[in-house]
């Protein structure tokens, strides 16, 4: 009784400070947060892309030699929280823009803290500051954003005290973010999709079918209520049957195909993987908490159970761009793979 009080409260608090959150993703050891300039220069390229939106510009350095800068921003479903678009800047668009540098000098290359064009600063006035009024659910449909009871946690790495086999435990002891899937641009299954700091939507499309759909990736999972529904060709989403027991909604999927990272972040997943989900409504239906019990004797000795927690967003289109391996590549020189 004590934790389902608990956790509302904590998922209410989330709500209030996640936009703040969401733009803190994560960050490169190679910045010096010390040494934060204001540039003005031409752009060259705006890359709307996964994992990170880029810009390319040409500006004076401090100097005075005019070089091209490549500035880091955030992914796209964060930016568009703030109103960017992928329309927000043009090649050949003035800016000026306010960010950390890196801590090797001879390197261009920053973040942004804020870009301003035509004296405008850009995406100052978007959604989080007029938010539109969140509905409750009570059939758990909507749009839910990840939020993590006790404080933010990234899921960067992957968890020590799963019961690994092995194999699993080789994985974990050897873990690089080079071997990231998504520098391939290559989207895991289910549950690391699900655990993946982007909002998801829950659409009853027909009485026969709900699909599962997330920023950032093209193709929903599809969850059949009928569980004779003939099962496909094996895929990293799996086939997906759901059912109604009392408040849950329990999804369970097989026919899976050997995934990177199909797991958790740096676990591979396994053609035997098996997985349960128990999705629950709590907090008046503010909130959404899922019970994942997967399955996978290739990585783990034993089925392991654990928890994951979304919040509630106004309804609104998911945010959709395309992953490039120019993206991927600057997302790796900025630092983040060490």
């Amino acid at each position: 009784m004590i934790r389902e009080q608990i956790i509302p409260a904590i998922l209410v608090l989330f709500a209030l400070l996640y936009p703040n959150l969401l733009l803190a993703h994560h960050s490169h050891a190679t910045i010096d947060k010390d040494d934060v300039r204001v540039l003005t220069g031409v752009v060259v390229k705006y890359g709307w892309a996964m994992p990170h939106v880029y810009l390319k510009v040409r500006a004076p350095n401090l100097e005075g030699e005019l070089v091209e800068y490549s500035i880091e921003m955030g992914n796209p479903p964060s930016l568009a929280r703030q109103g960017w678009s992928k329309e927000s800047l043009q090649t050949g668009d003035v800016i000026t823009w306010q960010g950390a540098h890196d801590k090797n000098k001879s390197r261009n290359y920053s973040t942004a803290e804020w870009v301003e064009k035509d004296g405008v600063r850009l995406g100052a006035t978007g959604d989080t500051v007029n938010q539109p009024q969140i509905t409750p659910s009570t059939d758990f449909s909507g749009v839910w954003t990840r939020a993590d009871p006790g404080g933010f946690n990234p899921h960067y790495l992957p968890p020590t005290d799963w019961p690994y086999t092995p194999f699993g435990q080789a994985m974990v002891d050897s873990f690089t973010e080079s071997s990231n899937p998504m520098l391939e641009c290559v989207d895991p299954g289910p549950p690391k999709s699900m655990l993946l700091p982007y909002p998801h939507r829950i659409v009853r499309k027909d009485e026969a079918t709900v699909l599962i759909e997330r920023d950032m990736m093209p193709e929903p999972r599809v969850v059949h209520l009928d569980r004779n529904y003939p099962v496909g060709a094996p895929s990293a989403k799996g086939h997906s049957v759901g059912w109604f027991e009392g408040n849950q909604f329990v999804v369970e999927t097989t026919n899976f195909i050997a995934d990177s990272w199909g797991i958790h972040t740096g676990v591979d997943s396994s053609d035997q993987k098996h997985l349960l989900e128990r999705f629950t409504l709590i907090n008046g239906g503010l909130g959404l908490m899922a019970e994942i019990t997967v399955t996978d004797p290739v990585y783990l000795t034993q089925p392991h159970t654990f928890n994951h927690y979304w919040s509630k967003l106004p309804d609104r289109e998911l945010v959709q761009a395309p992953c490039t391996l120019e993206s991927s590549q600057l997302w790796i020189e900025g630092g983040f793979i060490q």
